[in-house]
């Protein structure tokens, strides 16, 4: 079966007289006595036994087309390029060179596309004869308007001349000749300015009789003594707990220290390790207790002013905010004191104003001598 296949394709190139010296040797495919290649495929196909539909699964290539290839009927197969792709499957699924049929098929089935023609239009020589004569216009306007441009740069251009700013009157030289015969005299050296003086300051009358309640045309009154001012709070660091609006005392550590503060019932309300400089608000109304280790590491601050330090490593917290709010009392008991003395003040200053200077007696008159 094997020797029968090899005959049937002549266009097969593996098989030669050598190898099988009872296989006829292959005509070359200029002969016209050759087979077509649909003729060869079929005898193929015949020799290996396989039916049309067996290879058409095989080849995943629907009947008909296989049918119109061993037919030679090649003008029902669709595309060339598919129809390549189906002599290339109907040669390697018999065994057969795949290359080799596809060159038979386009010895067979030559390609009818239409060859390239020349663009339609102006003739290539044309264009050719035309070339020299567009170019020389182009230049031509090129040359034109390079030399219009030129032209009218060159005429823009403007003698070099003195500018009007520097340049020196007519009369100056006449004014020079002039003053060459006036002797120049130079005056007597003039005082320096005064220097700059601040005035005094200006005290409206009255007005500071109703501040401190002292008359400053009294020279025996005596000034109350002022209340000691203390050392404001600084921040130099964070500050934890209440905002400063709600609350009165103020712990600011001096260096690192560890700073706890419980509540009534042991729970822990703050603990931390404050650095230099940070500090801690007390909320109002507070039952704690201050627990460090290191008390004399913290300032207590009572509404802003410095009161001290902490007394003990474990100190109540009520009794600094009783603190904050007694000194608070009393800073607006004198603030409501002197108010009530610059009333007073003011009240005897408007009677005193209103009461009419007393007239002096006038001398009894003496009699006239006689």
């Amino acid at each position: 079966m094997d020797q029968d296949r090899q005959a049937a394709l002549s266009f097969d190139a593996d098989a030669t007289p050598d190898q099988n010296p009872q296989t006829p040797p292959p005509a070359s495919a200029d002969d016209p006595s050759d087979e077509s290649l649909g003729a060869a495929l079929r005898a193929a196909r015949l020799a290996s036994g396989l039916s049309m539909a067996q290879l058409s699964t095989m080849t995943r290539v629907h009947p008909r087309f296989l049918t119109a290839l061993e037919q030679g009927e090649y003008a029902a197969l669709p595309s060339r390029i598919f129809s390549m792709g189906y002599v290339r499957a109907y040669a390697g699924a018999l065994g057969l060179d795949e290359l080799n049929a596809v060159e038979r098929f386009k010895r067979e089935y030559p390609d009818a596309a239409v060859p390239l023609q020349p663009p339609t239009g102006a003739a290539l020589q044309q264009m050719r004869r035309n070339s020299p004569k567009i170019l020389g216009v182009i230049g031509v306007f090129l040359a034109v308007v390079i030399g219009w441009n030129v032209f009218q740069r060159v005429n823009r251009i403007e003698a070099p001349h003195p500018s009007d700013l520097v340049a020196v009157p007519e009369d100056w030289a006449e004014q020079a000749d002039r003053q060459q015969d006036r002797a120049l005299y130079l005056g007597a050296p003039r005082a320096a300015p005064p220097d700059q003086t601040t005035p005094a300051m200006y005290i409206t009358p009255g007005l500071e009789a109703q501040l401190t309640g002292l008359d400053p045309d009294d020279p025996n009154a005596v000034a109350p003594p002022a209340p000691p001012v203390q050392a404001a709070f600084n921040p130099r660091g964070a500050i934890y707990g209440a905002s400063a609006t709600v609350s009165q005392v103020t712990l600011q550590a001096r260096k690192p220290a560890i700073l706890v503060i419980r509540q009534g019932d042991g729970r822990i309300l703050f603990a931390r390790q404050l650095a230099a400089g940070e500090a801690w608000r007390a909320p109002p109304n507070l039952s704690a207790t201050i627990d460090t280790p290191d008390p004399a590491a913290f300032d207590v601050y009572l509404n802003g002013e410095h009161g001290g330090g902490l007394p003990a490593p474990q100190s109540p917290l009520g009794a600094l905010n009783n603190r904050a709010q007694a000194a608070a009392r009393e800073a607006e008991a004198r603030a409501a004191a002197a108010v009530e003395a610059r009333a007073r003040a003011a009240q005897a200053a408007a009677a005193a104003a209103a009461t009419p200077a007393p007239v002096a007696a006038l001398p009894p008159a003496v009699p006239p001598a006689a």
